[in-house]
Protein backbone atom coordinates (compact mmCIF):
# COMPACT_ATOMS: atom_id res chain seq x y z
CA UNK A 1 0.00 0.00 0.00
CA UNK A 2 1.29 3.68 -1.15
CA UNK A 3 0.06 6.51 0.65
CA UNK A 4 0.48 9.53 -1.96
CA UNK A 5 0.14 12.99 -0.45
CA UNK A 6 -0.19 16.46 -2.51
CA UNK A 7 2.24 19.10 -1.05
CA UNK A 8 2.48 22.96 -2.11
CA UNK A 9 5.67 24.63 -1.73
CA UNK A 10 5.83 28.34 -1.46
CA UNK A 11 8.23 30.40 -2.17
CA UNK A 12 9.79 31.31 1.25
CA UNK A 13 9.95 27.27 1.69
CA UNK A 14 6.98 26.59 3.75
CA UNK A 15 5.03 23.66 3.14
CA UNK A 16 0.91 23.17 3.32
CA UNK A 17 -0.33 19.54 2.57
CA UNK A 18 -3.66 20.07 0.48
CA UNK A 19 -5.92 17.40 -1.02
CA UNK A 20 -6.02 19.32 -4.64
CA UNK A 21 -3.55 18.31 -7.35
CA UNK A 22 -2.85 21.27 -9.72
CA UNK A 23 -1.37 21.76 -12.98
CA UNK A 24 1.83 23.08 -13.92
CA UNK A 25 0.83 26.87 -14.80
CA UNK A 26 -2.10 26.85 -12.99
CA UNK A 27 -3.33 30.05 -11.43
CA UNK A 28 -3.94 29.39 -7.84
CA UNK A 29 -5.10 31.21 -4.29
CA UNK A 30 -3.30 31.01 -0.76
CA UNK A 31 -5.10 28.08 -0.11
CA UNK A 32 -4.57 25.85 -3.36
CA UNK A 33 -7.39 26.28 -4.92
CA UNK A 34 -7.97 26.87 -8.70
CA UNK A 35 -8.62 30.64 -9.30
CA UNK A 36 -11.56 31.73 -11.57
CA UNK A 37 -10.48 33.47 -14.89
CA UNK A 38 -11.25 36.54 -15.51
CA UNK A 39 -10.56 37.79 -12.11
CA UNK A 40 -12.57 39.91 -10.45
CA UNK A 41 -10.18 42.06 -9.11
CA UNK A 42 -6.06 41.55 -9.30
CA UNK A 43 -5.21 42.87 -6.16
CA UNK A 44 -5.26 38.73 -4.77
CA UNK A 45 -2.36 37.07 -3.99
CA UNK A 46 -1.87 34.62 -6.90
CA UNK A 47 0.44 31.94 -7.22
CA UNK A 48 1.32 29.63 -10.48
CA UNK A 49 2.85 26.51 -10.31
CA UNK A 50 6.29 26.01 -11.99
CA UNK A 51 7.88 22.71 -11.09
CA UNK A 52 6.48 19.46 -10.10
CA UNK A 53 8.12 17.04 -8.23
CA UNK A 54 7.45 13.21 -7.51
CA UNK A 55 9.71 11.92 -4.21
CA UNK A 56 8.76 7.76 -3.64
CA UNK A 57 10.12 5.76 -0.91
CA UNK A 58 8.82 2.51 0.63
CA UNK A 59 5.06 3.08 0.99
CA UNK A 60 5.40 6.56 0.27
CA UNK A 61 4.56 9.21 -2.49
CA UNK A 62 5.07 12.77 -2.03
CA UNK A 63 4.20 15.03 -4.84
CA UNK A 64 5.74 18.37 -4.34
CA UNK A 65 4.16 21.43 -6.81
CA UNK A 66 6.02 24.29 -6.53
CA UNK A 67 4.90 27.86 -6.35
CA UNK A 68 5.80 31.25 -7.53
CA UNK A 69 4.35 34.63 -6.63
CA UNK A 70 2.24 36.22 -9.74
CA UNK A 71 3.05 39.87 -9.92
CA UNK A 72 0.22 42.13 -10.01
CA UNK A 73 0.67 43.93 -12.91
CA UNK A 74 0.36 40.29 -14.35
CA UNK A 75 -2.78 39.72 -13.02
CA UNK A 76 -4.10 42.61 -14.30
CA UNK A 77 -3.96 41.71 -18.40
CA UNK A 78 -5.99 38.30 -16.86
Amino acid sequence: MTIETHWLIYPDGDRQETETAPRMNALIDMNGFSLPLPLRDPRVIAYRVFKIRRLESRGELNILYYLELVPVRELAGM
